[in-house]
């Protein structure tokens, strides 16, 4: 079946939608995301089985970033890249520049809490006190 075949207007669950249009790479991240709260339709955080169609706005934060799209089209099986932009609408903001994220303090994963003397430091950077 051509992928052109396979976009429709009919409602398709939101799971899987996000992992059809390659915002996430599986369904269960997807269904995940949704259970997690990281997924809204129209403003309003929804479970997995919720149905989407054309013309409702989704919002997912994946990634450290957030994504805002429009639903064109609907799919139920994932499919390549080119197509899959077809089925949205991008509104995301720009991702920050990399100088930003370079810049900002990172402490070791797995560091543990702060000492005192490291959020010292961490108020003095940010201006807090002096």
């Amino acid at each position: 079946m051509p992928a052109q075949q396979q976009l429709s207007t009919e409602p398709v669950r939101i799971d899987a939608w996000i992992w059809a249009v390659r915002l996430l790479k599986t369904r269960s991240l997807a269904a995940d995301a949704c259970r997690g709260g990281h997924v809204k339709v129209n403003g309003e955080a929804v479970k997995p089985s919720v149905l989407v169609v054309p013309g409702d706005r989704v919002r997912l934060w994946a990634n450290h970033r957030e994504h805002i799209v429009e639903v064109t089209k609907t799919v139920k099986k994932r499919v390549g890249a080119p197509v899959a932009r077809q089925c949205y609408i991008d509104h995301s903001p720009p991702p920050p520049p990399r100088e930003i994220l370079a810049s900002m303090p990172m402490r070791d994963r797995g560091a543990g809490r702060p000492t005192k003397r490291d959020r010292r430091q961490l108020d003095r950077l940010r201006g807090r006190r002096s």
